[in-house]
């Protein structure tokens, strides 16, 4: 629209003071090719023009709700478990950070070398249980990720191929959050 308006204000400059470039019946042949809207308005009251409104709003569709989608649909659960880890990730990292500036008013011991020392004191399984709670998020976040830029890009967008990716996200971070969680 912008860019009309100025190649109209434009041409009419040159009809007003041709130059030896472009000549005013150049400018003239230009503007008549030029697309017009022709639109009439009228004044009307705001009750007519509420009542309008409505009638217009009962044509409107209305916004879908999550109960239309198949649950069952992999990248359905996998796009919703890709916000509940980044989310998870950031509510944590608000959460730390905000203990850690408290823990001197406090009295909590939150440096380092403390958390180090009150880790090593747990069982081996709970150890494991608990860097099994902080990998798996993380690399099924890494990797569904991968899986959406890839998506975005319009890539593997066939059906088949969206079912397995999604089965091979999942596979792949259970894998790679026991390897990071027992054997690293």
């Amino acid at each position: 629209m912008i860019a009309q308006r100025t190649g109209t204000t434009a041409l009419r400059r040159v009809a007003a003071n041709p130059n030896a470039v472009f000549t005013s019946t150049f400018a003239k042949a230009a503007m008549s090719q030029m697309q017009t809207r022709q639109a009439t308005t009228q004044k009307i009251s705001a009750d007519e023009a509420r009542s309008i409104l409505d009638k217009q709003r009962l044509n409107r569709p209305v916004s879908p709700h999550l109960d239309i989608y198949d649950k069952q649909q992999t990248f359905f659960g996998g796009s919703i478990w890709q916000r509940f880890t980044g989310s998870g990730f950031s509510g944590g990292l608000y959460v730390f950070g905000a203990a850690y500036l408290a823990a001197p008013l406090l009295g909590w011991h939150l440096e380092s070398a403390s958390l180090v020392s009150a880790f090593a004191a747990l069982p081996v399984a709970v150890k494991g249980a608990a860097k099994f709670l902080v990998a798996w998020p993380f690399v099924f976040h890494a990797f569904n990720g991968v899986r959406h830029l890839a998506l975005d890009l319009g890539l593997f967008m066939k059906r088949q191929q969206i079912v397995k990716g999604g089965w091979y996200i999942w596979g792949a971070s259970l894998v790679s959050g026991l390897y990071l969680a027992f054997f690293l």
